[in-house]
């Protein structure tokens, strides 16, 4: 092998093999425990097994047909992996009912086409029809993906982005910059798809770098200070009446991605100590206690504002999805928005 391909190998699949650790860093190791890691490390998996299939088979095309069934059946998970972890990421009721809507069918795809039409005993069939199918489903979640992303981005343009916005956005690319390079590879390289990934995988652990960086900043030392302080009864009310007047006045609720570092930055306090507040005090978490301000908002728009669509106020109050908002919405109030529209009918 020639010195220029020995170093086209090691750097193409030093980035499958950073995939596959950052894969089972952010499955088995990633804390806290959020189900979007578990989508993160699918996600990087899925990706690292068909990088790793190009780059062999590029270099050895007489490779085992088994390899190649398998990087192309690993391409099936990365666009629920995709959608998933970044809507899990927005708070968006990626609840597991949900997404095994979603995964279960694909894994028994992946199963019974491993049995009933293994690559080794019918390779047309896989260079063909599979072949579109894996990279036509790859986009329609890229696409599905960014529409969910669309206040995102709008947050991002209109220069109100938040590091998670970036961070979100980074991967979504990176997702779409794969996909196009391993669908341009007859005007480019075979080769072209393994490399992007291992660019995109350098920049990934920079961005994984610098956030974590930035998250730490904010929470450790304060976290460690206020740790075993107790607010007393007459500054917590103080405080939430701070609170209140701030979710009032400024309408925090009706932004979709708010976290709670932004409103611990409003009230001028650390973000362990609102947390701590909010828990003990109006023994709520952060997010019931955000979605009764926008619960209660939509009862007043679904009352004097009847043009609007049911979807429209559960955006305008700060919901990602209809879904989400018709959720919180029974959980709250008892009943659908749709109920509770038709009772306000003279």
């Amino acid at each position: 092998m020639q010195l220029s391909n020995q170093l086209l190998f090691f750097f193409s699949a030093l980035g499958a093999f950073n995939g596959i650790l950052l894969g089972i860093y952010f499955i088995v190791y990633a804390r806290p425990k959020k189900i979007a890691n578990y989508f993160l490390g699918v996600l990087l998996l899925s990706l690292s097994i068909r990088i790793g299939k190009s780059i062999f088979y590029y270099f050895n095309p007489e490779l085992a047909k088994i390899y190649l069934q398998i990087g192309l059946s690993a391409c099936f998970l990365i666009g629920p992996s995709l959608f998933f972890y970044v809507k899990s990421m927005l708070n968006n009721g990626a609840t597991k009912i949900y997404w095994g809507y979603h995964f279960t069918p694909i894994l028994l795809l992946i199963i019974l086409m491993g049995i009933l039409y293994p690559y080794e005993t019918y390779p047309r069939p896989w260079q063909t029809y599979i072949f579109k199918i894996i990279y036509l489903q790859w986009l329609l979640y890229i696409i599905a993906t960014g529409y969910i992303l669309r206040h995102t981005f709008y947050s991002f343009l209109k220069n109100t982005r938040k590091s998670i916005d970036i961070w979100i956005i980074s991967i979504y690319i990176g997702n779409i910059l794969i996909w196009v390079a391993y669908n341009t590879t007859s005007y480019t390289s075979y080769i072209a798809g393994a490399l992007s990934f291992s660019f995109i995988i350098y920049l990934f652990l920079l961005l994984t770098f610098f956030y974590r960086k930035k998250q730490s900043v904010i929470t450790r030392s304060p976290f460690i200070k206020y740790a075993d302080k107790k607010i007393s009864n007459k500054e917590a009310s103080i405080l939430l009446e701070k609170l209140a007047c701030l979710m009032t006045e400024e309408q925090l609720y009706k932004d979709a991605n708010l976290k709670l570092p932004e409103v611990a930055k409003k009230l001028h306090i650390i973000p362990h100590k609102l947390s701590q507040l909010i828990n003990d005090n109006a023994e709520k978490s952060f997010s019931s206690y955000i979605n009764e301000y926008r619960i209660k908002e939509a009862t007043h728009l679904l009352e004097h504002q009847p043009k609007l669509t049911i979807e429209a106020i559960g955006y305008e109050c700060g919901f990602n999805s209809k879904s989400t908002f018709y959720a919180t919405f029974k959980k709250i109030t008892g009943m659908t928005p749709a109920s509770f529209r038709k009772n306000l009918a003279p």
